[in-house]
């Protein structure tokens, strides 16, 4: 399909992946939050119309072994599909005005840090046209992780407490859909304190990793997670991908507790051995939240609505001229989820 692109949200990954890609993959251009609207369809597509209004998500074969059992975060041609700046048949989707030299594309199946997007049944999810394709765009991904997993990987009863280190737009979706849910306790680390009151504001517990000493109360993160939670948290998400910060998560839990990692950045983690062995701990990571854009993506859609994912507020938009101030804004923390806008 050709999709023309209303709104782009911009996410840590879109920063990540091209300083990993070897420079004969550069130029190449990213972008995985997108919203738009239909402008051709294949005539292999079907159940999608031009006119249609949709959120680009990341694709999958829908046809191997992992996608027919629905985990189709761990699609066996994900690298292919996702990340190799090429169709699967090696053909790429994009070339340079002048002709000179290979364009890089197909990032999750829509490279959408463009005006104009090819996009694909298994990675776009049809929504109400009286929907505001601008706060939607971060359901894609960012969104869509944090609070996938909450609700398919932790799936926890009210009484089960979880901290969520990093109050970015992953960590603060996982929060909201938390306490959306009816969850108790929930604790937010993050030395941001912008992000933190955000935290605050859905009724989480806020926690600053730098003060130890300022009264009574401070010391270690892990043990001020601890007394928060009445011992422990039940489940702890990384999201800032800091080597230090995971060894935190995985103290801060009680016995038999889970650690969910899904920052990406860090080469390695540190493990404590003594701990997890003796306390029954589980450290896993997981892909998009486990979520199947198809089914979560209008699931989030409908907790929105039914005033149960409050997210709309934690995006700023920014004309897409502006990606450079959208870029250091993000990376200065000073906002939680940039959406790049396009004119018409």
């Amino acid at each position: 399909m050709l999709v023309r692109v209303v709104a782009t949200g911009l996410c840590h990954t879109d920063l990540t992946v091209p300083t990993m890609l070897p420079q004969e993959m550069l130029p190449t251009v990213v972008g995985h939050e997108g919203t738009g609207v239909v402008e051709r369809v294949g005539s292999a597509v079907a159940g999608i119309e031009v006119g249609d209004h949709v959120v680009m998500s990341f694709r999958s074969c829908r046809a191997c072994e992992p996608c027919k059992a629905g985990d189709v975060g761990y699609c066996e041609q994900s690298l292919l599909l996702n990340y190799l700046g090429m169709r699967a048949d090696g053909s790429t989707t994009m070339r340079r005005a002048d002709g000179d030299g290979t364009v890089f594309g197909s990032f999750f199946g829509q490279s959408s840090l463009a005006r104009h997007a090819l996009a694909y049944a298994d990675n776009c999810v049809v929504v109400d046209k009286a929907l505001d394709l601008t706060r939607l765009a971060p359901f894609a991904c960012g969104f869509q992780t944090g609070a996938g997993t909450v609700l398919n990987v932790l799936d926890p009863s009210p009484e089960e407490p979880i901290v969520v280190f990093g109050a970015g737009a992953v960590g603060l979706a996982a929060i909201a859909v938390a306490r959306g849910a009816g969850l108790e306790t929930v604790v937010a680390v993050d030395p941001v304190a912008a992000r933190r009151a955000l935290a605050e504001e859905y009724g989480a517990h806020a926690v600053d990793p730098a003060d130890e000493t300022a009264d009574e109360t401070a010391g270690p993160v892990e043990e001020r997670v601890k007394a928060l939670t009445g011992g422990g948290a039940a489940y702890a998400i990384d999201t800032t991908a800091l080597a230090p910060v995971v060894l935190q998560a995985q103290r801060s839990l009680r016995p038999r507790g889970l650690l969910v990692a899904l920052g990406l950045g860090a080469a390695e983690y540190t493990i404590d051995a003594i701990d997890l062995l003796q306390s029954g701990k589980i450290v896993r990571s997981s892909i998009e939240g486990e979520a199947d854009p198809l089914v979560t993506i209008p699931e989030l859609i409908a907790l929105r609505e039914a005033g149960r994912f409050d997210v709309d507020h934690l995006v700023t938009t920014y004309p897409f001229e502006r990606i450079a101030d959208a870029v250091a804004d993000a990376k200065a923390g000073t906002v939680v989820k940039p959406v790049l806008v396009w004119g018409e």
